[in-house]
């Protein structure tokens, strides 16, 4: 109770000093720790800031703070800053078993602290009472979501206990629940409060009856997927007491759970696509900073309301528009995942960079030409060379290649320093890149451009950028509506939901005919990208260890860079001052990646596992 106390002192005396004109004043006033609980427990506005308290420490956990750089851990993005610690990124070779290690109770005891305060005020008016109960419990539920999809299984702690000093302390042990336990607790909880919250979706940051449904959707496609998939696999990766592995006889349950949350959403109208923009690229960008009138947003981190701000863009904002002396260019999105959108008339989205027999490249009268018809989601999630950003034309280029008349061969022309002119007069290295070696600038031969904020000034440390975090949104909502009616057999209600998604990016209505796993997969890779998501796809349709499997030659191991040279060829006025590309692996970028069969879950930390004798260890640790 000390430590919650606290927290709660601390909230409340936090918004009272502002009001306490002097020192006297504030010295002449009761103890706060006197009325805390005499006061808290009977005021619902008083409950909520310690509420808001608790919502807060949702974030460091993943978005824009303590998640920066997840698309890092992909093969999203890789590391393009400084050349520190965080460069370790692109030269490890395993995925370490401690990799999103999460076994954090401090804010399950808090909540269940809160919880019980809440029941036993007898001054807190019923209705407001069941409320924040109930939003209590939503995000209990969010937390053991996220404890359960990287550690299994979990103790399930309800309630607090009170330690009296006593050297017996075994009945404060608690062993790790069943993994499907967890996830059905998340479920019963959902089910319990979803009709005690508001029906409105007025507030983005706060839980109501579609943020729960929200959660619900997500986390029973979770126990689906893993029911199915991990019992697919030659060796599946389960424990003796079930602390990890769900059976398989639970997917089509778990599905069918899934499939009715999403439903509810989609069939209440609350939410549709953000469509405010005729140009769909900008206005998928657009999706995520535009707060007014933003109908597909459902639950998100708002730094507004917070009064405070993220360095995001600071730290991920092409280099030609830094406004420090430092940052720009950390999180540099890869040619796999450009290549992974395709084209709106539905061919491959790799890029024609070659002639079909690889005897020449193919030359661009500019280089946003070799983009020209593919999916708007890219543009509005990664700048490309030849893109628009705060009104200024984002060159990037590596060099020339100059034509060598007596060798009838093209030489590689560059330079380490950006904004650099070749001797012809022409740009040689552009301002923004790439280079190979140097830190703060594209290594990949792209840039950010999702959740990147465009107000000048949000680049500058000390000022940063307010654009929220999404955690649920409608998009989202409709591709797991499609996966779970596709693995239910409902082929056609599926496609009917993913070509809406589709449809929004640009292509044509109905442009998906039939379906696939690798397809739906694909829309979940190219719509999701950037949102913390693919990471946890692929570890539960068990694919991860398939596409991270440490060979060189494998597409997703490495990260893969194209870098555009302009033609210096004046003896052939059809390529001279063209453009071509050259495919490359990202030069920082060093060790092919390798997913061990370990990593599906995280370890249990050891002093955990010290402290309580009932804790077992996950699978291969």
């Amino acid at each position: 109770m000390k430590q919650f106390k606290k927290l709660i002192i601390y909230t409340l005396c936090t918004a009272t000093l502002v009001q306490i004109s002097g020192c006297k004043k504030f010295l002449d006033r009761k103890p706060t720790d006197v009325l805390l609980d005499e006061q808290v427990w009977s005021d619902p506005k008083l409950a909520v800031s310690v509420l808001a308290n608790i919502y807060n420490r949702l974030q460091p956990t993943g978005g824009l703070e303590g998640g920066k750089l997840s698309p890092t851990d992909l093969e999203e993005a890789m590391w393009s800053g400084g050349l520190g610690a965080n460069n370790a990124r692109n030269t490890r070779v395993n995925y370490p078993y401690t990799d999103k290690q999460l076994w954090s109770y401090d804010l399950i005891r808090d909540i269940n602290l809160f919880l019980e305060n809440l029941n036993k005020s007898a001054a807190m008016q019923d209705a407001d009472r069941k409320h924040l109960l109930a939003e209590g419990r939503f995000i209990r539920a969010y937390i053991y979501f996220l404890l359960v999809r990287s550690m299994g299984g979990v103790p399930l702690v309800t309630n607090t206990f009170q330690y009296d000093g006593s050297p017996d302390v075994d009945a404060l042990k608690v062993p790790r629940s069943t993994e499907a336990g967890i996830y059905d607790f998340i479920a019963a909880e959902l089910d319990a409060i979803k009709d005690q919250l508001p029906l409105t979706a007025s507030s983005k940051t706060r839980a109501n009856k579609w943020t729960v449904l929200a959660l619900k959707s997500q986390a029973m496609l979770y126990a689906a997927s893993i029911a199915k998939y991990n019992n697919l696999m030659t060796d599946p990766i389960v424990l003796p007491g079930a602390e990890v592995g769900i059976p398989a006889s639970r997917a089509q349950e778990y599905y069918q759970k899934s499939l009715d949350a999403s439903k509810e959403i989609i069939d209440s109208k609350q939410f549709v696509l953000y469509n405010e923009n005729p140009d769909k690229a900008q206005n998928f960008y657009d999706l995520f900073t535009k707060k007014t009138n933003n109908r597909e947003v459902i639950w998100a981190q708002d730094y507004t309301l917070d009064g405070k701000y993220h360095d995001y863009t600071v730290e991920n904002i092409p280099r030609s528009l830094r406004e420090n002396a430092t940052g720009a260019a950390g999180v540099t999105p890869s040619l796999n995942l450009v290549e992974a959108f395709d084209y709106l008339d539905g061919t491959n989205g790799a890029l024609k960079i070659q002639t079909p027999n690889g005897s020449d490249y193919i030359y661009h009268t500019r280089p946003e030409d070799v983009f020209l018809g593919k999916d708007n989601r890219m543009f509005g999630s990664i700048i490309t060379p030849g893109s628009t950003f705060r009104g200024k034309r984002i060159d990037i280029q590596a060099g020339v290649m100059e034509w060598n008349t007596a060798t009838n061969q093209y030489v590689m022309r560059t330079s380490p320093d950006l904004g650099s002119v070749f001797a012809d007069g022409g740009i040689l290295v552009a301002a923004d890149g790439p280079l190979p070696n140097a830190a703060n600038v594209t290594n990949t031969g792209f840039y950010m451009r999702k959740y990147v904020d465009s107000r000048v000034g949000s680049g500058q440390s000390g000022q940063g950028s307010d654009i929220w975090w999404i955690r649920y949104r409608f998009g989202g909502i409709l591709l797991n509506a499609t996966e779970a009616a596709f693995e239910l057999g409902r082929t056609s209600d599926a496609l009917g939901y993913v070509n809406q998604v589709r449809e929004r990016a640009g292509f044509p209505a109905n442009s998906l005919q039939t379906l696939t796993n690798d397809i739906i997969r694909k829309e979940f890779q190219v719509e999701m990208a950037f949102e913390e998501q693919r990471y946890w796809d692929l570890k539960r349709w068990r694919i991860a260890h398939e596409v991270y499997n440490g060979n060189r030659q494998a597409p997703n191991t490495l990260i893969n860079a194209l870098w555009p040279y302009r033609v210096v060829r004046p003896s052939d006025p059809t390529k001279h001052n063209k453009y071509v590309f050259v495919k490359r692996v990202a030069p920082r970028f060093t060790q092919p990646r390798l997913f061990r069969l370990g990593n599906y879950y995280s370890s249990v930390p050891q002093n955990v596992i010290n402290a309580n004798s009932l804790i077992v260890r996950n699978p291969y640790h």
